[in-house]
């Protein structure tokens, strides 16, 4: 099992009591395959960002905020109709864009599973879009979250954050 701060990443975190469908905000992290950083380059990114935006609309989800870090993706998403579904949705995007990378690069691109934390209704958006805008910041890779190249939202506007 991979660590994250020293931490166990569980293969399999989901909610056992949860569904997982419905108009719910969903905080979403996912590893690449034993930590490589393959989230360096915009040939790389990119193509994952288009699997992404259309596994996203194919399964109901507005993107409120996405960061590729060079080993992680976070992700906030909230389902825009009761048959949303975030399982199908990250196995969906997972697939695709690791059967995309597996062809090109010859390897795995994703671990196993993945985080999710399901926001409550007095969580706030904004905070959480923050949150994840600026996880190149709290690294030191930039100064300020508009000046890194793989992060944003597809559905507001974040230079006015």
């Amino acid at each position: 099992m991979p660590l994250r701060n020293d931490r166990p990443f569980p293969k399999r975190a989901r909610l056992k009591s949860f569904g997982y469908n419905g108009t719910y905000a969903y905080f979403v992290t996912i590893l690449t395959k034993d930590t490589n950083c393959f989230f360096k380059e915009y040939q790389i990114v990119e193509p994952v960002i288009g699997f992404l935006k259309e596994s996203a609309k194919k399964e109901q989800f507005a993107i409120e905020a996405f960061c590729f870090m060079s080993d992680h993706l976070h992700l906030l998403l909230i389902g825009l109709s009761d048959s949303a579904d975030l399982r199908s949705m990250i196995k969906l995007f997972k697939q695709k864009s690791g059967y995309w990378f597996k062809q090109s690069n010859h390897s795995n691109l994703w671990h196993l599973s993945y985080y999710d934390h399901v926001l409550r209704k007095d969580e706030a958006i904004k905070e959480i879009v923050l949150y994840i805008l600026n996880n190149p910041v709290r690294t030191g890779i930039v100064s300020e979250y508009k000046e890194y190249p793989f992060s944003g939202s597809f559905t507001m506007d974040v230079t006015s954050l």
